[in-house]
Order: C-alpha cells, then structure tokens, then sequence
C-alpha cells in the first residue's frame, strides 16, 4: 500500500498566489502534485517551496494539465482541485469516503459562501450542461466536477481524450457510458484567493468553455 492514501492534482496556470494557502490545506496522508500549464508567475518554484510534487506539461489546456497529473500519480486514489483557492482541501475527505461506500467517482457540488460572486454567464452555462447531463445520460449531477475523486487506473481507463476545458464533461459522459455510479456532494465555494479565473473570468473564457462543453455532449 502507498504511503500516501490520495494524490490530489492541481492543474495550474499562474496560481502561485493562491497556491500556500491551498497546499497548506491539505489533509493529513494527502499528497499533493502541482501540474504547472505554462506558468510564468513562479507557480512551480511556489509549489516546490511549499513542499508540493511538480509536473511540467507544456501542451496548453485544462484537460492536458489534468491528465499530466492523473498519469503521473502512483497512489490508487487521485483527487482533482483546482488550485484557484475557491473549493477546500478540506472537503476531500468526504469524497474520498464515497468511494468506501461503491461509488466510482464522487464529484463536488459547489455551495457558494454568503457574498460569493459567481457570474451570471458561468451559472447559466453549468446549468444547461447539467440539464443535458441528467437528461441524456441520466447522471444525477448540477456542477461540471470541479472537485473530484476516483480509482487512478478505472479513470485512466475511460481514456478521455479532450485536453482543453471539456476534459471534466467528456469525463461524465463516458463515466455514464460505462455505467459508473457517480455521487455528487455539496462542497464550499468560496471567492478566489488569488489570480484571474481562465473559465469564469470573462465573457469569452466562458464561451470558449461553453463551446467546447457543448462539442463534448452534442
């Protein structure tokens, strides 16, 4: 058995400000793995400094990073988080228990924090996504992963295959093609702690996410 029970990926492109608070957050026995995207704030000396495993992927996209960072992983259970200091460590935990209790892959559910801005165009483009997910796939889901925990090789073995910002839709789709059983749980959702959001952040970063959403489960 490893002696780190969960390594948890952290794709990351320019978070070296939000990066000690949310290494710092890990729970006990959890490893964390920086997967630097083509930083050039520092992130990967950040990580480093703060005691943190770093992978460097050079291929530009969400999805790249993620999966630099799964392949790279020698635990059984891999954890995804974005490093942007908005979800907690904290709460990983309680994913990893669901997958004790037969679950395939437990996503989080963000719950925003009294006095959370979460943009008027993202809210409307997880929901619409999510409405085709529960419709078509019959997944039980109202967020898009951004939290999420599973057995490395059966998520390696879905060979998802997007590398930019559709990598965790594609991801729920083929879960739901193998017939995964997928348990969603609320998480917190707090403001960022640093840097500028690639997705949320602007109009056009949520219509690029919202075009390569809609390709994946077209």
């Amino acid at each position: 058995m490893p002696d780190c029970p969960v390594t948890v990926v952290l794709p990351c492109l320019n978070e070296a400000e939000s990066l000690p608070g949310v290494l710092a957050g890990m729970p006990p026995g959890y490893r964390a793995l920086v997967v630097d995207n083509n930083s050039t704030d520092g992130t990967a000396e950040v990580a480093r400094r703060h005691g943190a495993e770093v992978v460097t992927e050079t291929r530009p996209g969400y999805g790249a990073a993620v999966h630099a960072g799964v392949v790279a992983t020698t635990t059984d259970v891999v954890a995804v988080l974005d490093a942007d200091g908005s979800l907690a460590p904290a709460d990983l935990p309680g994913l990893v228990a669901e997958l004790d209790r037969g679950a395939d892959m437990a996503i989080g559910r963000r719950r925003p924090a009294r006095g959370v801005r979460w943009p008027w165009h993202a809210r409307l483009g997880t929901a619409a996504v999510c409405w085709r997910l529960r419709r078509r796939h019959g997944l039980p889901v109202h967020d898009i992963a951004p939290m999420r925990v599973a057995r490395r090789d059966a998520l390696l073995a879905l060979a998802v295959t997007d590398r930019r910002s559709g990598y965790p839709l594609e991801l729920l789709v083929r879960a739901a093609a193998a017939g995964w059983r997928v348990v969603e749980c609320d998480v917190d959702y707090g403001p960022r702690t640093g840097g500028k959001s690639k997705v949320s952040g602007s109009v056009r970063g949520s219509l690029t996410a919202a075009l390569d959403f809609w390709r994946v489960i077209s």
